[in-house]
């Protein structure tokens, strides 16, 4: 090796162990920085907790949690205790405000239904529950079924029609949880979650017509005009729109003047002549 090349390696093992020893105090003084810096104290699970459970005391504890807390987080239990869940939380994950509903809400179906919405039932037997695969959670359309009014129903027969679509179904029967494996259930009653003006429909539908429901994409949200058929279409192979009759406007009548009976002067006046 030629001697002139051993200063220069032996000065760029000096350089690169220094270099090294620089960048070794670095990060272990970012280490010894993040040890000591206060964490704060929250609440995590203790279990499993599902949709609609009521948290309880022995549901709750509390851990140490380095850096910056989870908004909405607190480090009492008793903040969280009595409150029903709206979305799962999971072992060990930290109890979030949002995660909860409101205190004196309490738990089950009625805590989840969202500010401004209303949970309908609709009696559903094997054939209309689409063969129990609607679980919480799922998107249907509801389609109904019967001779509306009118002068068209004598002519087309009976008439099936898209009345609500994109409907999110709140509980199958008494179960709130959804199904990871998407497991059939057989149920009577499905409930759903609509507006105000959506159960007024529903109510009258459900009371007037044959119910079914449509399962649908959950990432579907878009809703089509359909013009419905009729059993007349069925026969003729032809989808057709239908228009109703409109209600004929009553007969305008005319207003008759009022006569007034004859004063006391005038009967006198008319006998004496």
């Amino acid at each position: 090796m030629n001697k002139r090349l051993i200063p220069v390696l032996a000065f760029a093992l000096m350089v690169s162990a220094a270099a090294s020893f620089i960048v070794y105090r670095m990060i272990a003084a970012r280490i010894v920085a993040n040890a000591q810096r206060p964490g704060a104290r929250i609440v995590v699970a203790t279990r499993n907790l599902e949709v609609g459970a009521l948290i309880k005391d022995l549901d709750l504890t509390t851990v140490d949690w380095s850096g910056t807390a989870p908004h909405g987080t607190s480090a009492n239990p008793a903040d969280f205790v009595g409150r029903g869940v709206l979305a799962s939380i999971y072992e060990g994950e930290p109890v979030l405000d949002s995660r909860v509903a409101a205190k004196g809400a309490g738990a089950g179906l009625a805590a989840i239904i969202p500010p401004g919405m209303r949970a309908v039932a609709v009696r559903v037997n094997e054939i209309v529950g689409v063969a129990g695969f609607v679980t919480p959670g799922m998107r249907v359309d509801i389609l109904i079924a019967g001779n509306p009014p009118g002068q068209t129903s004598a002519s087309l027969g009976m008439l099936s029609k898209t009345l609500l679509q994109n409907i999110e179904v709140l509980s199958a029967g008494q179960n709130i949880q959804k199904d990871a494996e998407g497991k059939p259930v057989a149920v009577t009653v499905v409930n759903l979650l609509v507006t105000p003006e959506q159960a007024e429909i529903l109510s009258l539908a459900s009371n007037e017509t044959r119910i079914q429901l449509v399962l649908r994409n959950p990432l579907d949200n878009e809703k089509k005009q359909t013009p419905g058929t009729t059993v007349a279409n069925l026969f003729s192979g032809v989808t057709s729109p239908i228009s109703f009759a409109k209600p004929s406007a009553a007969p305008r009548r005319t207003p008759v003047a009022a006569v007034k009976p004859p004063s006391p002067r005038n009967r006198l006046k008319r006998r004496g002549s």
